[in-house]
């Protein structure tokens, strides 16, 4: 089974990019959640040089809520600088089955329902008080890499 990164209403084009690029390099499938603060037509994306998008498995939501309603039975983890645990205390090794990393928007994070409907699979990355947060395409490597090392890495040589 996959991996999964997941962007809820993503802001800033060049972050989107760099994720997909990392998805198209690593096998890891790609959810983009409406509205969405740039465009995806072909012309734009050519324009801005993600000729690597085609290679992508992209998969676009009306809502996180409506994307959540087709999770039920899939482990979904919610990233977060509010997270109640280190996202390296979980185990994403098992490859018969579907694991979503879902990050937030890059100026206002998830939003607050999140974190009180699924406290124990909020995650986060570890940082100091100096920033209100990473990069978000740092962010989503960090994570998917950590899940492809648990993995053995299968779609990457």
């Amino acid at each position: 089974m996959a991996l999964h990164i997941v962007l809820h209403e993503p802001e800033i084009p060049a972050n989107t990019g760099n994720i997909a690029r990392t998805c198209a390099g690593t096998g890891t499938a790609l959810h983009l959640i409406h509205p969405l603060g740039f465009s995806t037509e072909d012309r734009m994306l050519k324009r801005a040089g993600c000729d690597y998008w085609p290679s992508v498995n992209i998969t676009y939501h009306d809502s996180l809520e409506a994307f959540l309603a087709l999770r039920k039975n899939d482990r979904v983890f919610f990233v977060e600088t509010t997270g109640s645990d280190l996202y390296t205390n979980f185990d994403y090794s098992d490859v018969s089955e579907d694991v979503y990393f879902v990050f937030g928007k890059e100026t206002k994070g998830l939003p607050e329902w999140v974190a009180t409907e699924y406290p124990n699979q909020c995650i986060r990355l570890p940082q100091n008080d100096l920033i209100r947060s990473l990069n978000l395409s740092n962010a989503a490597a960090i994570i998917i890499y950590e899940a492809l090392r648990q993995r053995g890495f299968p779609a990457v040589n």
